[in-house]
């Protein structure tokens, strides 16, 4: 024992030695790797985001429609100069802007805006903005819903004619605005969000030095066609400090350039990229991981992860760190890091000095992290991309490996010893392997099989065991087989809750229904007919017919009752309670005359048929009686028992199927009363019922 233990410890702690060494290895490329395929995949769909925002405004730019409202708006903002400006509204256009503009912009910016920095001076802005902004009916954030001005000018018709086009355009494709400019004077003629923005002049206006100023001004360096300039994000007063960016193309009739089409990007959508629709675990980004932008600025461009699930923590661990309280008030006002916070690790300045890599460093939070890091390929915006983890948590499988490697070692060691002390008793594991067999079988179990590696008397006795356990085996076999026979049997026989009832052991089964649709069918002359034919031809006609009525029972929710001879009685609303069980035994009973019918063409292109009946007689005829009502339904017999119904409503439905002459469908007044307009029905003589007297009686116009 001693010699054992000691070859098998010493060759466990040497495999586990090199198998740690090994999975540590691979687990840190494992991690870096991760990082890697995270940093990369989100760049491409960055890089893939601005692409294709490229491409949509350049198409969009040369639209028939865009040109054509470019010029309709151009030639209608200009005629706007003539229009009359009353002091009323000049004074509803200051208030705007003082109480509703000025307070909530101030909200969000350091100092106190002033009103004649956003005011505009000129005739036809006033005018636009006071029908636009200030007379519009629609709350801050909604003024985009107003459709038009009733002040009659042609800008008005237009901008009623167009608005909710460009709306629906830009929640498409997710922009936060669109505009166009007028290239000839810079006034902004049409925006879709109606922000203060609008009607102003991007030249010499209160948003000439903004990203919509630079992105108009490079339009006009260089305006060729399909040429889309791109501005970085900033904090854009007209939308209220928010971060913006925008997008701008030129607008050409023809040959000649009359505009710029401008659009402001969204934020969302990129904030929806870089965190996964903030789901980062599921992202592989773990607990503590992130994907995010920096600018050139060193400025964040897409929200930090921590903001998002405690922003009060990541306050708190950013003002620990020094950061200057102007920052924090700005991120607690907007609910944004993009611009606000500052990234000056050694990951983004590599990053934005175009080198690609990894790097362990604290980040932003002063956090231990792991970092992969590289720039973007993006027209006209320097950003760079980080993907990082928290230390603590990128190493923690090792941490966590290094543990189970103990644990494992101390337990395989302990399980050795054990084997150990087993294999000196080996001799007694036979007997045991036959005590466990036996065990099992008084348990139940018979499908399995005992393994003695003995070659003397424990062998054969373990093969005796084996032979038994077949024995048994197949003999629970045997006796599940009979038993699903025996079942499937008795569902032919019985519906499935009554069969259940028998099985259970229910010796009286008798249940009472208030309201259930019965019919009986008839073949009158069958007897006749199969007269010519020899036994076997008339037992397979009638078994297939009575099949295709059994198909279409159970097509539309009828039960069969039972058949003798012609006869066929079925019932619905009797094991499945059903709403229309009238209307779905009425729909049999139409469907049992077409299939009659078809069974009729068959009889008359049958030859041999025709040769043993003659030409005159070949045509099978059904009688049908339908009536709803109560019923009496149960079991009668023991050992031949049959499932059988009773009552008044079953005697007067057989009773009017014998009143049919053929192919004709009878129904009493409880069926007519409630599918009348559904059906076609004709009413016909009364019919003497014994013991319940003279009944109405109509029937379905087939």
């Amino acid at each position: 024992m001693l010699i054992l233990l000691t070859v098998c410890i010493s060759s466990i702690i040497a495999i586990t030695y090199l198998g740690y060494s090994n999975a540590q290895r691979m687990l840190n490329d494992n991690i870096f790797n991760q990082l890697i395929s995270l940093r990369e995949s989100k760049a491409y769909q960055i890089e893939t985001y601005f692409k294709d925002l490229r491409a949509q405004v350049e198409t969009i730019g040369q639209l028939p429609t865009v040109v054509e409202s470019m010029k309709g708006f151009k030639e209608a903002y200009r005629e706007l100069e003539k229009q009359s400006f009353k002091p009323e509204w000049n004074s509803k256009l200051t208030a705007f802007y003082q109480e509703k503009f000025l307070p909530r912009l101030s909200e969000n910016v350091e100092g106190k805006p002033l009103l004649f920095s956003y005011l505009p001076g000129e005739n036809k802005s006033r005018y636009l903005q006071y029908h636009y902004l200030a007379n519009n009916p629609h709350p801050i954030g909604e003024k985009h819903f107003f459709k038009k001005s009733l002040d009659g000018t042609k800008y008005s018709k237009l901008h009623g004619e167009i608005q909710s086009i460009y709306l629906k355009l830009i929640d498409v494709f997710g922009y936060y605005d669109m505009f166009l400019i007028d290239i000839d004077t810079g006034d902004i003629v049409y925006s879709v969000e109606k922000q203060t923005d609008f009607a102003t002049n991007i030249y010499y206006g209160p948003y000439t030095t903004t990203s919509l100023g630079d992105v108009v001004r490079e339009i006009q360096k260089s305006p060729d066609p399909g040429f889309v300039a791109v501005g970085d994000f900033e904090t854009y007063r007209a939308s209220y400090a928010k971060p913006a960016a925008f997008l701008a193309t030129p607008i050409y009739n023809n040959f000649e350039l009359i505009g710029i089409l401008a659009f402001q990007i969204s934020i969302d959508q990129i904030n929806k990229i870089m965190t996964g629709n903030q789901n980062w675990e599921n992202s592989g980004l773990g607990k503590t991981g992130e994907t995010y932008l920096v600018g050139s600025d060193r400025g964040m461009r897409s929200i930090s992860r921590f903001l998002v699930e405690d922003a009060d923590k990541y306050l708190n661990t950013l003002k620990a760190r020094g950061t200057p309280e102007r920052e924090l008030n700005q991120i607690e006002k907007l609910g944004t890091s993009i611009l606000n916070q500052k990234i000056n690790t050694t990951a983004t300045k590599k990053a934005l000095a175009g080198e690609i890599g990894i790097d362990l460093e604290k980040d932003y939070r002063g956090v231990m992290t792991l970092s992969s890091f590289r720039p973007l390929n993006l027209y006209g915006l320097d950003w760079a991309i980080v993907a990082q983890m928290d230390m603590s948590e990128a190493f923690a499988p090792i941490i966590a490996f290094q543990k189970q490697v103990l644990i494992y070692t101390t337990i395989i060691v302990l399980i050795v010893t054990a084997i150990a002390v087993i294999f000196a008793h080996y001799f007694v594991r036979p007997i045991n392997t036959l005590m466990d067999g036996f065990k099992k079988v008084g348990g139940g179990q018979t499908n399995f099989k005992i393994q003695v590696k003995a070659k003397d008397e424990f062998r054969q006795l373990a093969n005796s065991f084996n032979e038994m356990l077949d024995n048994l085996h197949n003999q629970q076999l045997l006796i599940k087989k009979k038993n699903l026979e025996n079942e499937n049997l008795l569902l032919n026989i019985l519906p499935e809750p009554v069969a259940k009832r028998l099985k259970d052991g229910e010796q009286s089964i008798a249940d009472s229904f208030s309201n259930v649709t019965v019919l009986f069918a008839d073949l009158p002359g069958f007897n006749e007919l199969s007269s010519s034919w020899s036994p076997n031809e008339t037992v397979n006609f009638l078994n297939d017919l009575i099949n295709a009525f059994d198909e279409a029972a159970e097509r539309y929710g009828v039960e069969k009752v039972k058949t003798l001879g012609s006869g066929y009685m079925a019932v619905s609303g009797l094991s499945v309670p059903r709403i229309d069980h009238t209307k779905r035994v009425v729909d049999f009973a139409i469907n049992m005359v077409r299939i009659l019918h078809s069974f009729n063409r068959e009889i008359t292109s049958s030859e041999t048929l025709k040769k043993a009946l003659g030409e005159q007689k070949t045509q099978l005829k059904i009688r049908i009686g339908i009536n709803s009502g109560e019923v009496i339904a149960g079991i009668v017999g023991r050992s031949k028992f049959i499932y059988d119904l009773w009552g008044d409503t079953v005697n007067i439905a057989h009773q009017l199927q014998m009143e049919g002459v053929g192919n004709e469908i009878h129904v009493t007044e409880a069926v007519y009363s409630c599918l009348v307009d559904l059906y076609e029905f004709k009413s016909i003589s009364d019919v003497e019922i014994p013991g319940k007297g003279k009944v109405a009686i109509w029937s379905i116009v087939l």
